[in-house]
């Protein structure tokens, strides 16, 4: 029987594996990528289709641009070392040398119904000598604001992305919903961003009413000045430091098991650990840019990232284990409570995957968190408020009714708006991220749960242990059950089938 550590918020927990069971660990690293800024020029001067950035501009002569980007949320767990900022920076001298300078710029930071950046925030955007001498506009996308404007398909967008003569779009592509034209999505209004919540899968394209919904926008808005959309491929978050290889190394798997600080770190206040884990070096290095049209380079990032690092699972397994960590989805990063658990494990991690759900229908999802009810004071007041709703909902009637009051709830509006919380909506948009995966499991036991009220109110089953969490998922599958341990995070994508 191994051992195999596993996040489980600020713990490392031991999850026993027999032979039979499948460990599904990230890829080694791929080949990456040095000069982050030549791979920025290369994709704008040969984008995949249409014209080139400097095509796209002309002479130069007064044009605007306008350069929408989102928040780093993900890849799950951030790392002190990410490219974004680098390519950035490339793409403003980019636009430079095609003769727009920075003073003519406005920088969209579209963050959806996240929390609306501050100025310290901000300020990370780019490398600190490129942010100190930055001299365009910068703007927070704010989701309630009155000034948005019209486009088809019922969506207001920001009007910066109207009043220009060029969008340029840069991102990462980590999900469909997340780059390309769902970067584009994100500077829209509440109502659109919350409709685009429930993908079923966040990385298979084909088919899904929510990349059609993204495809409608960007084609909406390239009617009324032409886009050029620059996707990064990421490599996972990788550590760094003495356990570099973890997980993905065998090696690294036995020295987490063996290290005698395993039960120190266990004993100390979950403040510590979660500043020690936090202070653990990572970094995010590229494999891939592609510049064009938005939703063309998205596609193909996406698909190229998918590739180089995903994980291939041969058929679905009878029960899944997973881990999720001591932080949330979303960026500014905050304490996880129940919701974001929950969000991270089965709206992030079970819909990354493609071809079939990585779980057979009726199968049991085993969440290893402690889904203790902490939320952070004031950023943390609309989850409590969506936790309480969902408490006290009888029915889904009920708790679409407690969305949209929360939806005109003003002093929730307020905080938003003013930067101290994550909009009123975005907890039910975590929630409906859910759906998906909790339509395909039997059931979800929560492994180490401190909190039984907080696992019931989601519908979960409470476990004090992950061996009676296991045999909870062999007795569903009525037998010895085919279980898979997903070593995360960070998370990376299920390829399922033979392939």
């Amino acid at each position: 029987m191994r051992r195999v550590p596993m996040l489980s918020g600020s713990r490392v927990a031991l999850v026993p594996a027999a032979d039979d069971d499948v460990v599904l660990r990230p890829p080694a690293p791929p080949e990456q990528i040095v000069d982050v800024p030549a791979a920025v020029r290369d994709a704008f001067r040969f984008p995949l289709s249409g014209p080139s950035l400097a095509g796209l501009v002309g002479t130069g002569a007064r044009v605007r641009a306008t350069i929408v980007v989102e928040p780093p949320s993900l890849p799950v767990p951030g790392a002190q070392q990410d490219p974004r900022p680098a390519a950035l920076a490339a793409t403003i001298d980019e636009l430079a040398a095609c003769g727009v300078p920075d003073t003519r710029l406005t920088l969209v930071v579209a963050g959806g119904l996240g929390r609306r950046y501050g100025q310290r925030d901000l300020e990370r955007l780019l490398p600190p000598p490129r942010a100190r001498a930055f001299r365009g506009r910068v703007a927070v996308h704010d989701v309630e604001d009155d000034a948005l404007i019209p486009i088809a398909g019922g969506a207001r967008v920001n009007r910066a992305l109207v009043e220009t003569d060029l969008v340029v779009v840069v991102g990462a592509a980590e999900t469909v919903l997340h780059g390309g034209p769902g970067t584009l999505a994100a500077a829209c209004d509440a109502a659109t961003v919350r409709s685009l919540a429930g993908a079923s899968s966040l990385i298979e394209a084909a088919g899904l009413p929510e990349w059609e919904r993204l495809l409608a926008i960007e084609e909406a808005l390239t009617a009324r000045a032409p886009a050029i959309g620059l996707s990064l491929v990421l490599d996972l978050p990788r550590l760094t430091g003495t356990y570099r290889g973890y997980p993905y190394e065998p090696e690294a798997l036995r020295a987490v098991v063996r290290s005698p600080f395993r039960r120190i770190f266990a004993r100390l206040p979950a403040f510590l650990r979660r500043d020690a884990l936090a202070r653990q070096q990572r970094r995010i290095d590229v494999i891939g840019a592609f510049a064009g049209r938005p939703s063309v380079a998205h596609a193909e990032a996406l698909l190229r990232g998918v590739e180089l690092r995903g994980l291939r699972l041969a058929e679905p397994v009878d029960a899944l284990v997973v881990g999720a960590p001591w932080i949330g989805p979303h960026h500014p990063r905050e304490i996880a409570n129940p919701l974001t658990a929950a969000a991270i494990a089965l709206g992030l991690a079970l819909r990354l995957y493609r071809d079939a759900f990585p779980v057979r229908a009726g199968g049991t999802l085993v969440l290893v968190h402690p889904l203790s009810r902490s939320f952070a004071q004031g950023g943390g007041d609309p989850y409590a408020a969506g936790f309480a709703a969902l408490r006290d909902a009888t029915g889904p009637a009920e708790l679409a009714a407690a969305e949209r009051s929360a939806a005109r709830d003003e002093r929730a509006l307020a905080a938003y708006r003013g930067g101290r919380a994550c909009h009123p909506l975005l907890p039910y948009a975590d929630w409906a991220g859910c759906g998906p995966a909790l339509s395909q499991l039997g059931q979800v036991v929560v492994a180490g749960c401190r909190d039984a009220l907080a696992a019931r109110t989601l519908g979960f089953v409470p476990s004090h242990g992950i061996g009676s969490a296991l045999e909870m998922a062999h007795g569903v599958a009525g037998g010895r059950a085919e279980v898979g341990l997903l070593l995360a995070p960070p998370y990376a994508p299920l390829l399922v089938g033979e392939g």
